[in-house]
């Protein structure tokens, strides 16, 4: 007889799913590098998208909107005067049975009859008064003298609830060795924690007293430590479920307390490990309340779970909020979060926490010399490649994803061929080089037809014809009008795809990224991407132009491209003592010196395109004026435009008219 194997499968419990596919950090990147952009600091703007979360993921104000919603749950439902209801309902029970007893009993003596019914007429109205009354009665019912009794069994059940979960459950119906191993077990407890008070317990302790005691404690602490925590969370929720009380129902309660299982020993063995725990956890939330409006009644060892609850949400509202020094997502209590709100929180927050995780320890951000963290040039490049490709998009005018190949950037293919050298970025001629590698292998005496391995030496590449390369400017207005007539982040955007565009697809050119407010200066593009706005009163674009001249004249062999971005005249120039001087309206002097450069930048052949935001009047004359100047173009887009135009600007200066597609730039 065969012996087949039968595989069962369930949910996985082992931790985060094996299976589960890395986590996305695209589209957490662009939300950080555009929160960056407006002016956001990389952990400002990390911490923006955490709490925001993305399109299909909760974030962190989402949970602990939930948590803040669990929390008025609990509220709302319960009310705290459950054990006071249970003992009025068996205080009234042994009442009336008694009277119906007494009522049977036609052997009684009248006159011990009528004194005891009157009795039970005059309890007093407070259910702790008439039990402590009743303490002593001697009853005729043996049905009324088992309520009563459950009564003190009750309340020991639910004063050792209040400090050990499960023990009103574990303890129903407990025999007297039942309720003297409780004894035993709080006179070693005592015992041990006074010892560790005053240093003098060891690890054998622990172990021994857990070896006795360990079935009292289902949270299995590993330590003396963890068993204290344990032991003082729940009292300290004892304690707050008290004071959340009204001042009759403490008192009421205080006073039954003293029957519980009819053993004075017990409330003094609990008096004296509350005393302790205080000692040894004096940061726990001892006087805390809580106010409760719902109509659910709590026992006391309930009342006190859900006070444990009020407080494990407020630590993670605490945790969620990140707003702590030196917090972060790792801090997050998972297996608290799944027990508030279910194993699918979990799963949000510990993909968050790897996001988080991910951006600061995979290289996409990092700290500068100051200390604050940045985008990283990894962040950099994966960013700029997102922005081409949206560009590419624009400039296409089709949607969707498209099939594109990575073409050379050194001009048309001739048909031929050459070896490779470094520094090379033609397309690889893929026939010649596995060509050349069989050819190898044959001669050193090797078999093409078990494995080819590629030499260095193997490479060729396709030739392409011959074409210039350019120096490129990207002047871009850093004015306050920028930030404030929103076209701040659309200009570095723009900057970031123009910057991948050239140092990936275009490596042989040139770019030089300069900002002009009160003064010009020039940026890398990382500085560019987090240059915050400043309210600054220039558009000194004089001195971008005299910049640009410089930097063209450090790459003589190569032609000229100057774009500007601007959204406004120039009102600013530099005196010959270097001061920025302003005026508003522009001074004739600001607007003489600005097309005297200009001039400079045409005798040199440079190919100027202007682009012109906003549809100020005086702007659009002026920028007329110096075109015609120089032979340039004006190009007014909008700002979600504004990427395009001057990437599609670039390639038009690039290929001299010739037509392009994607294909000869875009990947």
């Amino acid at each position: 007889m065969g012996v087949h194997n039968r595989s069962r499968y369930g949910r996985y419990l082992g931790g985060p799913d094996p299976l589960a596919p890395p986590v996305d950090l695209a589209e957490a990147l662009d939300a950080v590098a555009e929160d960056v952009m407006a002016g956001y600091s990389p952990r400002s703007a990390l911490q923006e998208f955490l709490r925001r979360g993305g399109r299909d993921r909760e974030g962190l104000d989402d949970l602990a909107g939930r948590v803040q919603q669990r929390r008025r749950e609990l509220l709302g439902r319960h009310r705290l005067d459950g054990t006071l209801d249970e003992v009025r309902k068996l205080l009234d029970t042994a009442v009336l049975e008694e009277r119906k007893q007494l009522a049977r009993d036609a052997m009684m003596d009248n006159a011990d009859r009528a004194f005891r019914e009157l009795q039970l007429q005059n309890l007093p109205a407070s259910t702790a008064a008439a039990v402590n009354e009743l303490a002593s009665y001697d009853w005729r019912s043996t049905t009324a003298r088992e309520a009563y009794d459950r009564i003190k069994e009750l309340l020991g059940r639910e004063v050792l609830d209040q400090r050990f979960a499960g023990m009103k459950q574990a303890l129903e119906g407990a025999t007297d060795e039942d309720r003297a191993a409780v004894s035993e077990m709080l006179g070693d407890l005592n015992e041990l924690l006074d010892k560790h008070r005053r240093g003098d317990d060891t690890d054998a302790d622990f172990q021994e007293f857990m070896a006795r005691h360990g079935q009292f404690f289902p949270e299995n602490p590993q330590s003396v430590e963890e068993l204290i925590d344990a032991l003082a969370q729940r009292a300290a929720a004892a304690q707050r479920l008290l004071q959340s009380m009204s001042r009759e129902q403490r008192e009421e309660l205080m006073s039954l307390s003293a029957q519980a299982f009819g053993s004075p020993e017990l409330m003094a063995q609990l008096d004296q490990l509350d005393s302790s725990l205080r000692a040894l956890r004096p940061g726990e939330d001892w006087t805390g309340s809580e106010r409760f409006e719902g109509q659910e009644g709590l026992g006391l060892g309930d009342g006190t779970g859900v006070l444990q609850d009020l407080a494990e949400l407020d630590e993670l509202a605490e945790q969620l909020s990140q707003s702590y020094n030196g917090s972060r997502l790792d801090d997050l209590d998972l297996d608290a979060l799944a027990r508030q709100l279910g194993q699918n929180a979990a799963v949000t927050a510990r993909t968050l926490a790897e996001i988080e995780r991910a951006m600061q320890d995979g290289g996409f951000l990092r700290r500068g010399a100051d200390g604050d963290l940045r985008l990283s040039p990894q962040a950099m490049r994966r960013l700029g490649r997102s922005l081409l490709r949206d560009t590419a998009k624009q400039l296409s005018g089709r949607q969707g994803p498209r099939e594109t190949r990575v073409a050379g950037a050194a001009g048309e293919p001739t048909g031929s061929s050459r070896p490779w050298q470094f520094g090379d970025a033609e397309p690889w001629d893929v026939t010649r080089t596995i060509t050349n590698a069989i050819s190898r292998t044959v001669a050193d005496g090797g078999d093409p037809g078990r494995g080819l391995r590629l030499a260095v030496d193997d490479i060729e590449v396709t030739e392409t014809e011959a074409r210039t390369q350019a120096a490129v400017v990207l002047l871009v207005d850093v004015s306050f009008s920028m930030a404030a007539e929103g076209r701040w982040v659309p200009m570095k955007r723009t900057a970031l795809a123009l910057h991948h565009l050239v140092s990936t697809r275009f490596r042989g050119d040139r770019l030089q990224l300069i900002t002009f407010g009160r003064y010009a200066q020039t940026m890398d593009i990382s500085e560019l991407t987090a240059l915050p706005a400043r309210q600054e009163q220039g558009t000194n674009l004089q001195h971008g132009l005299l910049l640009a001249n410089r930097f063209f004249r450090r790459h003589p062999s190569m032609q000229p491209v100057l774009l500007v971005v601007t959204d406004g005249e120039p009102t600013a120039h530099l005196l010959p003592d270097g001061e920025s001087w302003f005026s508003w309206p522009p001074d004739p002097e600001t607007i003489r010196v600005t097309v005297a450069e200009l001039d400079r930048l045409g005798r040199a052949g440079t190919q100027a395109t202007f682009f012109r935001l906003g549809d100020d009047p005086g702007l659009e004359r002026f920028i007329q004026r110096l075109v015609r100047r120089v032979g340039g173009r004006v190009v007014a887009p909008e700002a979600g435009d504004l990427g395009a135009a001057v990437v599609g600007e670039y390639l038009r200066a690039h290929f001299r008219g010739r037509p392009y597609d994607d294909a000869d730039w875009a990947s």
